[in-house]
């Protein structure tokens, strides 16, 4: 009789499935595969281990019925002696494990719509039939069953209770604050006609208040709307005594002229001053910050203020190098251009120096004067309103001690930082931090062929003055006359499309120069814009305002504008037009 192995085969045995057929096959794989069963072992006593000893509660389950399985801690939170305990008096989650069916069905049901849920706070029946308070996961396993469960259980009793406590000591506070109310309302009922009388005035308090807020708004108001009828004809005076300043006059004539101008000069500061530091008071000027290249910027300052320093006798140097900066352009002008007109007050001999310094990742504009320098116990006193460095009578022009005030309001506005050193009788130096900005370089647009270009001064140069004031367009033809230009005025936009329908090709404005406020509403923008279409092309603009809100310097930074506010200045108004020319 064959024995079963040496029968034909007729399938494959459990041998064969392994790959352990033949007796030389299972001698090479039977160490893998018993080393491979020790390693499932370790890992299966690994985990039970620490299924066995875990602080938290683990169990399977049926929510149809009892627990599968479950750990010791399971039975300890749930007050059993062993886990085995909890399983065979627990055959009902719903009835006996849930303190509440209505939690219980709340659970199931979330668990049946999500598949899962994570640290639920609930309430379990403790063996001694007491509530304990838990917070439960729960995984479903429809591969075990439609209703099979696995969950993990934290005992937060104690959080519970604390929580308790907490609502508890509240609930006692609430009541020992009303008991104390009422108590104080007893004693206060003597003291009932003083209350009374306490809130009139209260009352009448807050109506003067409001009354005191209506007048701040309406001198706001007013200001706005006051400083453009104070300003145009200061402006028109102002231009007036330029022109007369570049005239051949008598000795005498051209003194007059002089103290004339450095009359009306203080009156535009000082108006300037008080607009400005009455917006910056009110919090009405914010910032409309966009990217400004630094080096350019206090380049055109030194522009300006070198007449100044040739006027004094004083050594200017500006040092700078390349920088972006996002900042309100107006705001930093006016920082920059405060501060060297300071230096160049206070300061009798020697110079000024402007540099613009790169320090880690920020930039510093550093002002330099050997002026008469401030003691240290003033140093703080400096940055307060009308406070001047030196008293009246000591020599120079003095200021009304708004310029620093300005400066350090508007660095504030900006998100910048000023510090100040000095030494008495040798000078000062103020600096300006602000941080760097990375951004793309940009080219030069490049000019359109058939336009004429001046590289310097302005003989010849057609210039194209659009105000709704005489006085202005008088005074502004004047000044400009005197610069060499030829000037031609219009009191609206109509005016200047039918004055260039007069003209011929080779007469076409070089520049155009356009008060923003016109008559009917109308903006200088707009006629500027009209009579760019009327040419058919970019003329190099700007906009000349005594309107200094922010709201009309958006809408001309938005239309990409340059903005001279007035009064203007001379030596600016040569800066802007020697800007716009290098670019026509």
């Amino acid at each position: 009789m064959k024995k079963p192995s040496d029968a034909p085969d007729s399938g494959y045995g459990i041998g064969d499935l392994l790959g352990l057929g033949r007796q030389s096959v299972r001698k090479n794989y039977y160490p893998a595969l018993q080393e491979r069963i020790d390693e499932l072992e370790q890992e299966r006593n690994r985990y039970k281990w620490l299924f066995e000893n875990a602080l938290h509660g683990i169990f399977q389950a049926n929510l149809r019925g009892g627990f599968v399985a479950c750990n010791q801690a399971m039975a300890r939170i749930c007050g059993y002696d062993s886990e085995e305990d909890l399983k065979q008096r627990v055959i009902r989650l719903r009835e006996q494990l849930f303190f509440s069916s209505a939690e219980f069905d709340a659970v199931r049901q979330e668990l049946l719509d999500n598949g899962s849920l994570s640290a639920r706070e609930t309430r379990l029946r403790r063996a001694d039939q007491t509530p304990v308070y838990v917070a439960i996961t729960l995984l479903r396993r429809p591969d075990l069953g439609p209703e099979v469960v696995e969950a993990f259980v934290a005992d937060i009793t104690e959080r519970v209770q604390a929580r308790q406590k907490l609502e508890q000591l509240n609930l006692d506070l609430e009541h020992r604050v009303e008991e104390r109310t009422e108590a104080l309302q007893n004693a206060n009922v003597v003291l009932r006609y003083q209350i009374e009388e306490r809130e009139k005035i209260e009352r009448e308090l807050v109506l003067a208040m409001e009354t005191a807020r209506e007048a701040n708004r309406s001198k706001d108001k007013y200001l706005a709307a006051a400083s453009h009828d104070l300003l145009q004809p200061l402006n028109a005076a102002r231009l007036m005594i330029s022109a007369l300043q570049d005239s051949q006059l008598p000795e005498q004539e051209s003194r007059m002229v002089h103290q004339v101008h450095r009359a009306l000069e203080g009156a535009e500061d000082l108006l300037a001053d008080l607009l400005d530091i009455s917006k910056l008071d009110q919090q009405a000027m914010q910032p409309d910050l966009v990217f400004t290249d630094l080096e350019e910027l206090l380049k055109g300052l030194g522009e300006e203020f070198d007449a100044v320093a040739t006027n004094a006798r004083l050594d200017f140097r500006v040092r700078t190098v390349p920088a972006m900066v996002k900042t309100d352009h107006r705001m930093l002008i006016r920082i920059v251009r405060n501060l060297l007109s300071n230096a160049f007050r206070y300061t009798r001999s020697g110079g000024v120096l402007l540099a613009l310094r790169t320090q880690g990742e920020r930039l510093r504009i550093e002002v330099w004067d050997t002026g008469v320098g401030i003691e240290e116990s003033k140093l703080r006193d400096i940055f307060t309103e009308f406070h001047q460095l030196l008293p009246q009578g000591t020599g120079g022009r003095q200021g009304v001690g708004l310029g620093l005030a300005i400066v350090e309001r508007m660095i504030r506005v900006l998100g910048y930082g000023i510090d100040v050193s000095s030494r008495p009788g040798h000078g000062s130096r103020f600096v300006v931090c602000m941080p760097v900005e990375q951004v793309a370089v940009h080219q030069p647009p490049a000019r359109p062929e058939g336009v004429d270009v001046f590289n310097g001064g302005f003989d010849g140069a057609r210039v194209l003055v659009i105000d709704n004031e005489p006085a202005v367009l008088e005074s502004m033809r004047l000044l400009l006359q005197r610069w060499g230009c030829q000037v031609l005025t219009a009191a609206s936009e109509a005016r200047a499309l039918a004055l260039l329908g007069e003209l011929g090709t080779d007469e076409a404005p070089s520049v155009i120069l356009a008060d923003y406020h016109l008559d009917n509403d109308l903006t200088g923008c707009e006629a500027i814009y009209a009579v760019r279409r009327k040419l058919g092309r970019d003329v190099p603009a700007a906009v000349i305002t005594a309107d200094r809100s922010d709201d009309m310097l958006r809408r001309v930074r938005a239309q990409q504008l340059p903005i001279l506010n007035k009064p203007v200045k001379p030596n600016r108004l040569r800066a802007l037009l020697t800007s716009l020319l290098s670019t026509a």
